[in-house]
């Protein structure tokens, strides 16, 4: 079957469909020709039957003409019980029945026999009934030969009609099928200029609102997201090499300095600077990572385990000086499932944005707030407009540029919490202080009942 891949599909749906209209055709044909000839076949016994009811009439009566009278290609004998021929018609032979003796019974049961046409010297077939009057029985034999002849007329006339009419329907079949995959080839000719980048990342829509519309309907959505999702990855890569020149630079001029100063070089000093954008660099290596397996195709499956949010915000505070950093947790926990390593990640990189432009304090609060565990992380410090408060989740947004990048970081520790919390089911969001000036970050997460082995 290798071929039949190989052809087109075009010419595969001709095919099938001709195929199927010819097994169709043939069946019909042979059909129509066995049910004429039955009902030829019917029609002649009933024509027989009634000229041996009308021949059986006149014996009763004893008015028998001589000849019998007959109508059309009819044979008709009048025999007694000895097998003899009594009457018969014009053409019909006067000494020989025309059934055997053994085939008399059969014929006086009510039974229509057929028998070769040399018998009585004629062609084809012969249809033999029988009516018995008394001791006689009058024989009528009716010739098949002229309804044979339209039976085999009409199947002459299928034979040939039919293969022109297979034609027919295939060119018109070929025409049709062609027109209605032409909106195919124009998606296929769309592609593949958008592959060639002869043309903008959009496919023809054909004017029929049918399946292959929808069809292109759908792959435009989809060469919209592919687009987006480039556009994103170029900006990303961008990006991250932008932010990963700049501690590069800075070692670098850092080393050729010392080396240019040679036993002048306080190499000390220059370690420990050295550290610095080294430590600065791995964190944006690793914050590139973790948002690089974010964004995988499959999301990454969670190690979850059940997670005390007090527990976990007061271990995180007590890494924090106390001011400004302080925890608020209630008394009964508060569980939820997720990585708490993940978890632990999104609440410090919160506290860790409030450090950094806080004025005086910065308050964390766990609390319950109907199926969902609430988790805030106040600050007093300038806040961010509202307007701006959905893109400072973007990767890379800073939104004060003056500001010193050791002092502001890469820019993606909000994007982080976003993913992390996406993750684990929840939600982040920004919103004013109160009372005060400030910024206050909501993170929300699912309840979820105690483990059995909590205390």
């Amino acid at each position: 079957m290798r071929w039949w891949r190989r052809i087109s599909l075009r010419a595969r749906l001709m095919f099938i469909g001709t195929a199927g209209l010819a097994v169709g055709l043939a069946a019909g044909g042979v059909v129509m020709v066995f049910a004429l000839g039955l009902a030829l076949q019917a029609t002649a016994d009933n024509e027989a039957r009634e000229s041996a009811e009308g021949v059986a009439a006149l014996v009763k009566d004893d008015i028998v003409p001589e000849p019998l009278p007959v109508i059309g290609d009819v044979r008709v004998q009048v025999v007694d019980d000895q097998h003899r021929v009594l009457f018969a018609s014009i053409d019909a032979d006067r000494m020989t029945p025309v059934l055997y003796p053994d085939e008399m019974p059969r014929a006086q049961k009510g039974e229509t026999l057929t028998i070769e046409g040399n018998r009585l010297g004629i062609r084809g077939p012969v249809r033999v009934v029988a009516e018995p009057v008394g001791t006689q029985t009058v024989l009528v034999a009716r010739s098949m030969a002229d309804l044979a002849q339209s039976v085999r007329l009409l199947r002459n006339i299928l034979m040939i009609a039919f293969p022109l009419l297979l034609i027919a329907l295939a060119a018109v079949a070929w025409r049709v099928i062609g027109l209605t995959l032409r909106p195919v080839e124009a998606l296929r000719t769309g592609a593949e200029e958008i592959t060639g980048g002869a043309r903008p990342g959009q496919l023809p829509l054909p004017d029929s609102q049918d399946e292959i519309h929808r069809l292109a309907v759908t792959l435009n959505g989809m060469l919209d997201r592919l687009e987006a999702a480039r556009a994103r990855q170029r900006a990303f890569v961008a990006d991250a090499a932008h932010e990963l020149r700049s501690p590069l630079t800075n070692m670098r001029t850092q080393l050729e300095v010392a080396q240019r100063l040679g036993d002048r070089t306080d190499w000390p000093a220059v370690a420990d600077d050295l550290l610095i954008d080294t430590q600065r660099l791995s964190r944006l290596v690793d914050d590139l990572l973790l948002l690089a397996r974010a964004d995988d195709a499959g999301q990454r499956a969670l190690r979850t385990a059940p997670v005390e949010l007090g527990e976990l915000v007061a271990a995180l505070v007590e890494r924090y000086p106390s001011p400004p950093v302080t925890a608020a947790v209630p008394k009964d926990p508060l569980w939820t499932t997720g990585e708490p390593e993940a978890l632990a990640r999104a609440v410090a990189n919160l506290v860790d944005n409030a450090v950094r432009h806080t004025a005086t304090t910065v308050e964390v609060e766990v609390s319950a707030d109907g199926e969902h565990h609430l988790v805030t992380v106040t600050d007093d410090g300038p806040g961010i407009p509202v307007a701006d408060r959905a893109r400072v989740f973007d990767r890379f947004t800073r939104l004060d540029d003056a500001r010193a990048r050791d002092a502001g970081g890469a820019g993606l520790g909000l994007a982080i919490v976003r993913e992390l919390v996406r993750q684990h089911g929840g939600t982040v969001r920004l919103a004013d202080a109160s009372p005060g000036p400030g910024l206050r970050a909501e993170l929300r997460l699912p309840a979820t009942p105690p483990p059995d082995d909590a205390s």
